[in-house]
């Protein structure tokens, strides 16, 4: 009913009665959900007024994003846009009204959470509503492809970039500083993870102007350092004394990120219902490279780099203890299929 209503919205341009009401009602059905994006019986009629006027405006750049960058006609994405996007841009949005001043989004996601594509589709729908916003990935903040050869010298364990020590924080600190202090324009580091056969180097910086929002993405961030007493009946794949001692390290490291992600205004959570989902999500994404004749890992090879993070910074000791962290505004769960599913906030409950 819900995808009817929206393309009819789009075809007139008009809402009438019924389909109003009947998405008033859809909007409160779900609590949870409700209470992250501010809705409540008083307001949801405004709300559902000014969500479908963006929805109109912005329909012809997301669609035209839908089938360039995600390969997929946009009827399949309309209800997420709908029901997740178009609410959370106006919430961050706010949010940034409120604030006065540059504000940090900070959004956690594993393999194939669809974080990255979340930023870029947040970033079309807050250029629509009059900002500017700068879409950062802790990627971006890797050290150099020297310093990391040196780093795997001193730490052989280090055999892939991604883990805690293989970022260069005060680059993160010194750009989160100038933004926040409203200097204009800002140098951006980026990142080619194409450089050296993969291995990846710092390639040119961004020049922006006038940031409003950051939308700050990656597989840890916001992730918080740990009791070290869990290492000793740590889940598998951290079997043995040298791996205990690794996550360990890797525990310790987080200590540096700190200060970063002091940074953050607001924090989000996407979080697989199976957090093991990233190994099949992993195997697909390479089996799609692999077809379409680009270089790729066999699955044995899939199974050890996933491996390699989990003894790293295990899923079910740092992530699964964040879903009731006051350090999170609200989780977005993500299912087997990558469709979104529950959102909910526990700061919002306790």
């Amino acid at each position: 009913m819900l995808s009817k209503w929206l393309h009819e919205f789009l075809l007139t341009g008009e809402i009438d009665t019924f389909m109003q009401v009947l998405a008033q009602e859809a909007a409160l059905a779900d609590s949870l959900r409700a209470k992250v994006f501010d809705i409540t019986p008083y307001n949801v009629a405004q709300v559902i007024q000014e969500r479908s006027h963006l929805l109109k405006s912005v329909f012809p750049a997301f669609s035209q994003f839908c089938e360039t960058n995600l390969q997929m006609p946009t009827q399949t994405m309309l209800e997420v846009l709908w029901d997740l996007w178009l609410p959370l841009a106006i919430k961050i949005a706010s949010s940034r009204q409120k604030l006065g001043r540059a504000f940090i989004q900070g959004i956690l996601g594993g393999q194939g959470t669809g974080k990255t594509t979340m930023s870029q589709i947040l970033s079309l729908i807050l250029h629509e509503l009059g900002y500017f916003t700068l879409s950062l990935s802790l990627d971006d903040l890797y050290k150099t492809y020297s310093d990391r050869l040196a780093l795997k010298q001193q730490d052989p364990r280090l055999i892939w970039r991604g883990p805690p020590g293989t970022h260069d924080i005060d680059l993160g600190l010194i750009l989160f500083d100038q933004i926040l202090q409203g200097n204009s324009p800002v140098t951006v580091p980026r990142f080619d993870k194409s450089a050296y056969s993969g291995a990846g180097d710092r390639t040119i910086p961004e020049i922006i102007i006038d940031v409003d929002i950051v939308l700050f993405e990656g597989w840890f961030v916001g992730v918080l350092p740990i009791d070290t007493q869990v290492f000793a009946t740590a889940p598998s794949p951290i079997n043995t004394d040298n791996d205990r001692a690794f996550a360990r390290d890797m525990n310790e490291q987080l200590q540096n990120y700190l200060p970063l992600w002091l940074h953050l205004d607001s924090l989000i959570m996407l979080y697989p219902t199976d957090y093991r989902c990233s190994l099949e999500w992993r195997k697909q994404a390479e089996k799609k490279m692999i077809t379409a004749g680009k270089s790729g890992m066999n699955d044995a090879e899939i199974e050890e780099f996933v491996n390699y993070f989990w003894r790293a910074l295990h899923p079910e000791l740092f992530i699964q203890p964040l879903l009731t962290s006051p350090t999170v505004d609200f989780v977005i769960e993500v299912d087997t299929d990558h469709s979104f599913g529950a959102i909910y906030s526990y700061r919002l409950d306790s």
